[in-house]
């Protein structure tokens, strides 16, 4: 409990000011609403991956496996490392998209990695926190479109952990929460059937996070006493899961946090009208919550499709259906207290 072994605990984390500048460009500045600031420049990441790039450590897509661990074989990093004990492999949730909400555990593992295997959602703000001589690998997915199966994915990260040996710090880089709908589960199950040390480390999950920002409270006396978290998108063959999932979401006291439900906005908004919730329900669609490209569209929840599509929202979209939506300054500037939600 000594305050100086805390500070030495800590290190360079505990001050601002100790954060190089490149990665926060203005350190005195902050995000208020929709006035926000650039945190890294461009040129600075262009130039980092440019640098990658020359020493051979920068993955452009389209290669195999095997041409991926012959790159790892080719640095003599690790070359007298105990190859049968193996890496450590992290996943790491970067939170929904504003870097300020990476946890001290995530930025050191960031510094320190060898190899990072990053998802599409992670922003370049982020990516500029890796150490500049870790190997990268985009495995980013979006719908309809995957650069990598998820069993490639974690074979990968079996294989570099393997490859690198004792002491090496393998990273996969999810969005949010790894162990909330970004099937973490999965992959730690994966390494450990396979002998591999793994660890999950939390982000701010995209509820919390946007919800925050937005000034929605998840629970409040009186308007919600649960949340409920809840994805749109079905793995192959379980639409029937979603389906049924979402013909119990009917509870006036629990707030609806939709995951990756843009696709199929129109068919939610009819099974939970039809199924009891009013119409009038307040609600609101997120699209890159946190970060300075968001967007939101506020609506009742009937019209909630219609607005949306107005609006041409793109993935990721967070949604939010509840009680709790009415607390929002965004939305009692749009249906102030007393008004019809129309």
């Amino acid at each position: 409990h000594n305050p100086r072994s805390y500070r030495r605990f800590l290190g360079p984390l505990t001050s601002l000011r100790a954060i190089p500048p490149r990665i926060f460009s203005d350190r005195d500045a902050y995000w208020h609403g929709r006035s926000r600031r650039t945190v890294c420049h461009d040129s600075v990441m262009q130039q980092q991956q440019q640098q990658q790039q020359s020493s051979g450590w920068y993955e452009e897509d389209g290669k195999s496996m095997e041409e991926l661990i012959e790159q790892i074989r080719s640095n003599n990093k690790y070359a007298s490392s105990k190859k049968d004990v193996g890496g450590t492999v992290y996943l790491v949730g970067t939170g929904p998209g504003d870097p300020e909400l990476l946890t001290l555990k995530s930025v050191r593992l960031l510094s320190q990695a060898d190899v990072v295997l990053y998802d599409r959602l992670v922003s370049k703000e982020i990516l500029n926190m890796v150490n500049p001589e870790a190997f990268m690998v985009y495995v980013g997915k979006q719908q309809s479109y995957h650069t990598r199966s998820q069993e490639e994915i974690q074979e990968l990260m079996r294989m570099f952990a393997a490859e690198l040996g004792q002491g090496a710090t393998v990273v996969r880089l999810k969005g949010g929460d790894p162990y909330i709908f970004g099937r973490g589960g999965e992959e730690i199950g994966h390494l450990a059937e396979q002998g591999v040390e793994a660890h999950s480390v939390p982000g701010i999950t995209a509820a919390a996070g946007i919800a925050a920002d937005l000034g929605i409270p998840l629970t409040h006396r009186g308007l919600a006493t649960s949340v409920r978290f809840m994805t749109g998108h079905a793995r192959e063959g379980g639409q029937s899961d979603i389906d049924a999932a979402m013909a119990t979401a009917f509870d006036l006291y629990t707030t609806l946090v939709i995951y990756m439900g843009l696709g199929t906005l129109e068919q939610t908004v009819s099974t939970l009208t039809q199924g009891g919730l009013p119409r009038d329900m307040p609600a609101v669609a997120v699209e890159k919550g946190t970060t300075p490209d968001q967007r939101a569209v506020w609506a009742p929840l009937e019209n909630l499709h219609t607005r949306v599509e107005d609006a041409e929202l793109k993935s990721p979209t967070l949604i939010i259906i509840g009680k709790v939506v009415s607390l929002a300054q965004g939305w009692r500037a749009l249906y102030p207290p007393g008004t019809n939600n129309e």
